[in-house]
């Protein structure tokens, strides 16, 4: 990376994780964009249950029928973590030279920041999770999204990614979608490709 770097990647981790977890990912994405600086913070929640890990919002009972709401009440924690990030890295009032990539549940939260319009970021990424909330009334539907999922994740359903790209695509989003064979929960060699490749393209500075 330059010195200055030109655009800021926030990594956002799953649930029962912490920033650390994500940092491999960031590493594996680092030659797609040289000049980006990755940032993985953690959640601001301690995991339910107690232990190291931590949690955007609370999974313990979570349900089709509340699940929307927590999303909701964990979006003031979540703006905090991420403006603090932007702020720290010198980006304010750069978004468009922001992204995000979310997995599992930071890959909720990362979605919902786009359906909410909160943060028109210059991209996302979100990888092995859902869009969990509705979308509101004013989405920040220029932000290229990208969907990255595992046929066989046991953990949040692969039948999530369409969902999530139907309804993204019928707000005005742009979507590309990857549902990979034999994939759990994680994500894949072939998905750090897709990834980077996508990011590089949506960083792409335009010629003079």
């Amino acid at each position: 990376m330059s010195s200055t770097p030109e655009s800021l990647v926030i990594l956002l981790h799953g649930v029962g994780a912490d920033g650390a977890n994500l940092v491999p990912l960031g590493k594996a994405l680092e030659g797609f964009l040289p000049d980006a600086l990755f940032v993985s913070p953690d959640a601001p929640n301690l995991l339910d249950g107690g232990g190291a890990g931590r949690q955007w919002f609370s999974v313990v009972g979570v349900s089709d029928g509340n699940r929307a709401r927590r999303i909701v009440e964990a979006r003031a924690d979540f703006d905090r973590v991420v403006a603090r990030e932007i702020d720290k890295a010198g980006f304010g009032g750069r978004l468009d030279r922001v992204v995000f990539v979310g997995f599992s549940q930071g890959a909720i939260m990362s979605l919902d920041a786009l359906v909410d319009g909160r943060w028109p970021v210059a991209a996302v990424v979100a990888a092995s999770g859902r869009l969990g909330a509705p979308i509101g009334p004013k989405p920040a539907s220029s932000t290229p999204v990208l969907i990255l999922h595992g046929e066989r994740d046991d953990v949040i359903a692969a039948a999530e990614a369409p969902r999530a790209a139907r309804l993204l695509e019928g707000a005005g989003f742009a979507v590309e979608t990857h549902v990979y064979p034999g994939l759990g929960h994680g994500v894949s060699p072939e998905g750090l490709q897709a990834a980077g490749a996508f990011l590089a393209r949506a960083l792409k500075r335009p010629s003079a």
